[in-house]
């Protein structure tokens, strides 16, 4: 549990010691790039013959990525949150969006395309999770760090062009719970381990495409296979498209993939539309 704190720590000081780095003038060697996309949806009937229920709905974004480059070092930062909540006739609010990722990528450029790497990534959530029965009973699945996912990798980059990079390293992954021991225990033994600490090969592909001047697909495609059962590869992938419809209202459209065998055997999927107003900050 130390040594996730120690990482958590090590990622925030990367984060937010370039909020006071002297040389991130324009110019200098830090690039920043910082925008929030806020959605709202409302529907309320009174007297409707035709039928219908009353709706409530928001949710907000918020992406960014701080970016050095230096004689031949390149550490790239990003970080993304997101949330939001909906409300459906005489239900209570319910969670739609609940994510927040931090990332560090150091690289040595030692060539054009291929080079060595470390990296460091933090995913967990800000809120308490539920799963809803057909009476709508709520059961608690999940909480803030319950569970947190935790990796660390180094090896080797590929980078074919700006638009697509792959990497393919030796990783350490720590999953951490509290109340919610099922993303870390092992069915296999008696006692219900909290913390699940796993050595394997992590591989990590991002896409960042501009199919239009105000059209931009992105995807990150995350394989974690574990030494000890490296028959059950656990795959993340995140697919975004940003349509920039002016210079405040924006379309995200998203896809989440997530599959592993050690949670649920089926794949899962979360797909979502939002239409709303963005500022970039940065």
């Amino acid at each position: 549990m130390k040594k996730g704190i120690v990482c958590i720590l090590l990622i925030s000081r990367s984060l937010f010691a370039q909020a006071a780095a002297p040389d991130s003038a324009p110019g200098g060697p830090w690039k920043h790039s910082l925008v929030g996309a806020l959605t709202t949806n409302q529907v309320s009937f009174s007297n409707w013959a035709q039928g219908g229920e009353n709706a409530l709905s928001w949710a907000s974004l918020l992406d960014g990525k701080s970016d050095y480059q230096k004689n031949k070092i390149n550490v790239t930062n990003t970080y993304k949150a997101a949330y939001g909540r909906t409300k459906l006739g005489d239900q209570g609010m319910r969670k739609t969006d609940d994510r927040l990722e931090l990332e560090s990528v150091l690289v040595r450029k030692t060539s054009p395309t291929v080079n060595p790497y470390m990296a460091a990534s933090l995913k967990t959530q800000f809120d308490r999770g539920y799963i809803y029965d057909a009476n709508g009973l709520s059961n608690a699945v999940s909480d803030f760090f319950d569970p947190g996912y935790l990796t660390q990798a180094m090896g080797v980059r590929y980078e074919p062009s700006q638009r697509i990079k792959t990497r393919l390293g030796a990783a350490l992954r720590e999953v951490f719970t509290r109340q919610f021991p099922q993303y870390a225990d092992n069915p296999e033994t008696a006692k219900t381990e909290k913390i699940l600490i796993q050595g394997g090969l992590e591989s990590v592909t991002n896409i960042d495409l501009k199919l239009a001047e105000n059209m931009l697909f992105t995807s990150a495609i995350e394989l974690f296979d574990p030494f000890s059962q490296l028959d059950e590869v656990a795959v993340r992938n995140n697919n975004t498209l940003t349509i920039k419809a002016s210079k405040w209202v924006t379309v995200i459209m998203n896809l989440q993939l997530i599959q592993e065998k050690r949670i649920t055997p089926r794949t899962q999927l979360k797909e979502s539309l939002a239409i709303g107003l963005s500022y970039t900050f940065m």
